[in-house]
């Protein structure tokens, strides 16, 4: 094996590391936080460790007839160098590591004192961990563990040598190996406390050690304010704060379960408002309106107003909120859409030939620049892409919540992705559709209201104004266990009485916020205006049309 040695230390481009990218004489790099290698010279890479005996030798030798002395760059005494058997030779630090049956260190890690680059002699990975030596009869009942031999150093020194530390051998992307490969000694100690580093790969590096110590570990949450390491904590004098972190290191807990103390906090933390109202009172008092992450799913059957509702739903929040909106219409026409939003703001069925509002009319321009001038309401043109994947929609979702920044968001509808039969089975393209959705709701923090339409029930369908239940919800049972809300809507578009015709009930079939379902009352639909507005039955008779 060809030796080489290190020459530079500085930034990793792939981790982000500041100092943990190692350059060598033969042109290789090497970086210890995440094990990136860059090629050199050499045509394969480079063991770092170096293997030669007569070297190790020299070095021990010189080690053993060094005196302590202190790294004032790094505030440690000589006093604190001693106990680790960290000698000063020259301009460079030697950090001896042992294994469990010799005296003598199986190697070293080199460090300059003015460049800061290291290289490593002998073979340290069939030492233990660095400072391991110190604490073979387990006599503590805690032990901790850092990322490097100078934070080792540091943490023994602000504990003033009552508390075992030792440190890892390789950083912090190596610490699973580590814990492993110290297993036993590890575990001679009843608590392990984990200090790495104050950044993604310390993050990181405690969900590995944790798959080898879970019910052991305990957790130093270092401040990145006061500093990332140990020895930064000692360079700023923050002894009592980083003595504090250790007497309160929490148990770990694996992701998603949180301690009482985190709980606690995610209690009183300041959390996101509702994004909006709905325009009608009694659903109001049923839903207080709609919040960030929720996916709401809006169903009826074929031609009963879902998309009425859901424009008159657009208008108010554009209306009543600062909030950007997103509409993805499946089935109809982008001037169709956009004329619908158009008849609210009017109240005027403009896209009919018989509105008083003719398209080119100064009226007309003046309600689309009231809708549409300001970009708070934003229209994408899907009009009958059956082909669409169930990933092309999502993306396209997607990308009105991530670059176009909507906070609420409109499809309609989620059973045309299958109505074609192109995707096989129904069912399960169903059930992969709002899983995606769900996720993405969580990830984005948006309002999502999906339609999706109903399988035709038995007896009485729902054009006659059958009532709507989660049961009948088209092709699968996932629609209704990730929506955190269902909205039913019925009416009787066949009815001889014009009230009874143009009245849809709102029905709340699921609702996961307050748990309260049932009649969430009536919109009346006016022919001449086109706007739905809520009534009760009572008030009206067929003259009131």
């Amino acid at each position: 094996m060809t030796e080489s040695n290190a020459i530079s230390k500085g930034p990793c481009d792939s981790c982000g590391s500041s100092d943990g990218n190692v350059l060598y004489d033969d042109g290789h790099s090497y970086c210890f936080v995440c094990e990136s290698y860059t090629h050199g010279d050499a045509e394969m890479p480079q063991e770092v460790t170096l293997t030669n005996s007569h070297e190790l030798g020299r070095m021990t030798q010189a080690w053993q007839q060094a005196k302590p002395v202190a790294i004032p760059d790094r505030s440690l005494t000589s006093a604190t160098a001693s106990k680790y058997k960290v000698a000063v030779v020259g301009e460079h630090h030697y950090y001896p590591y042992f294994d469990a049956d010799s005296t003598e260190p199986v190697g070293f890690k080199v460090r300059h004192v003015k460049t800061k680059a290291f290289r490593v002699v002998g073979d340290i990975k069939s030492g233990g961990l660095f400072g391991q030596q110190r604490y073979g009869n387990h006599k503590q009942n805690r032990v901790v563990v850092v990322e490097g031999e100078l934070d080792a150093l540091a943490a023994s020194a602000m504990f003033d040598d009552k508390v075992a530390v030792v440190s890892l051998k390789q950083g912090a992307a190596a610490a699973g190996k580590d814990f492993k490969t110290a297993y036993n000694f590890l575990d001679g100690f009843t608590e392990i406390v984990v200090c790495f580093d104050a950044d993604k790969a310390g993050v990181e590096a405690i969900e590995k050690v944790a798959e080898v110590f879970a019910g052991k570990l305990r957790i130093m949450r270092l401040d990145p304010s006061v500093g990332k390491d140990a020895c930064d904590y000692l360079k700023a004098g923050e002894k009592k704060a980083f003595t504090d972190l250790y007497w309160s290191a929490s148990q770990y807990t694996p992701k998603g379960i949180l301690s009482k103390g985190e709980l606690w906090d995610r209690l009183n933390a300041e959390r996101p408002d509702k994004l909006g109202d709905y325009p009608w009172e009694a659903l109001n008092d049923i839903t207080y309106g709609f919040r960030p992450t929720e996916l709401i799913t809006v169903t009826a059957g074929s031609g009963l107003g879902k998309s009425s509702i859901l424009r008159e739903l657009v208008m108010h929040v554009k209306q009543t909120t600062s909030n950007r909106i997103g509409c993805l219409f499946m089935e109809e026409a982008v001037e169709r859409t956009a004329e619908g939003f158009m008849g609210v703001d009017l109240s005027t069925p403009v896209h009919l030939p018989t509105s008083a509002v003719k398209r080119g009319s100064q009226e007309y321009r003046d309600s689309f620049d009231r809708v549409f001038g300001d970009e708070q309401l934003m229209i994408m043109d899907a009009s009958f892409d059956t082909g669409a994947t169930v990933d092309q929609v999502v993306a396209r979702v997607r990308f009105m919540a991530k670059a176009l920044d909507c906070k609420v968001i409109i499809l309609d509808h989620i059973s045309i992705l299958v109505s074609g039969g192109q995707h096989g089975d129904e069912r399960k393209a169903l059930d992969e559709i709002m899983t995606k959705l769900r996720t993405l709701t969580q990830d984005t923090g948006i309002v999502l209201f999906a339609v999706s339409h109903l399988k035709r029930p038995e007896g009485k369908g729902h054009e006659e104004g059958a009532a709507t239940s989660v049961a009948q919800l088209r092709g699968s049972a996932s629609i209704a266990q990730l929506s955190d809300f269902v909205l039913g809507l019925e009416r009787n578009g066949q009815a001889e009485c014009p009230i009874e015709r143009n009245t849809t009930h709102m029905r709340v079939l699921k609702n996961r916020f307050s748990g309260v379902t049932g009649p969430a009352g009536h919109l009346l639909y006016d022919n001449h205006t086109g706007r739905l507005s809520e009534f009760t039955p009572e008030a009206l008779d067929e003259d009131a049309l």
